[in-house]
């Protein structure tokens, strides 16, 4: 009472064979010129040529650009390059990427100086504080509460050799900060 049928492992291959030879048919009598999807996306016909632009934003509020000619040759390594990268915007033949660097900028490091503005501000100066290049204003200290020592080191200039001594210099002289009257 068992089954008319009787299929070994010969048979089941045969017919698996015999079906797939079947539909291999079919895909060869399309017409020549029909691209077939998964061809076009394996399909590189030339490289994309991509100006990219590199935008770093610092801590301290600035912003450096750099611009790189990109040769594009598989879509999948170019957004893995960029994958630390923010996409801000793109077009044609443009890109721009933005990063949030942790750290200060490189102009900081060279030539940047915490002091104070004529309005008793803590500010950053490209160079020693004297009243103009100011890159940056923070808050208004309370002069009257401020050590002596402290007012002389922000007229002379407290130079910002790295990210440490930014913050550091900020957290001094918060406790100081003028708090307007309501």
């Amino acid at each position: 009472m068992g089954s008319r049928y009787k299929f070994n492992a010969f048979s089941i291959a045969a017919l698996l064979l015999i079906s797939l030879s079947g539909y291999g048919l079919v895909l060869h009598t399309e017409p020549a010129h029909a691209e077939k999807p998964e061809a076009k996306d394996q399909q590189i016909n030339e490289p994309l040529k991509v100006k990219i632009i590199l935008q770093r934003v610092y801590l301290d509020g600035e912003m450096s650009e750099e611009g790189v000619m990109e040769t594009i040759w598989s879509m999948e390594d170019f957004w893995a390059k960029y994958d630390d990268w923010q996409l801000i915007d793109m077009e044609k033949n443009k890109a721009v990427f933005r990063q949030d660097i942790d750290d200060i900028s490189p102009l900081l490091k060279a030539n940047g100086y915490f002091g104070l503005s004529e309005e008793g501000v803590l500010t950053i100066f490209n160079g020693r504080p004297d009243g103009s290049n100011i890159i940056q204003s923070f808050f208004q200290i309370d002069l009257g509460r401020l050590e002596s020592f402290k007012r002389d080191q922000l007229k002379k200039g407290i130079p910002i050799k790295n990210k440490q001594c930014y913050e550091e210099v900020l957290e001094t002289f918060k406790p100081y900060t003028l708090l307007e009257k309501q």
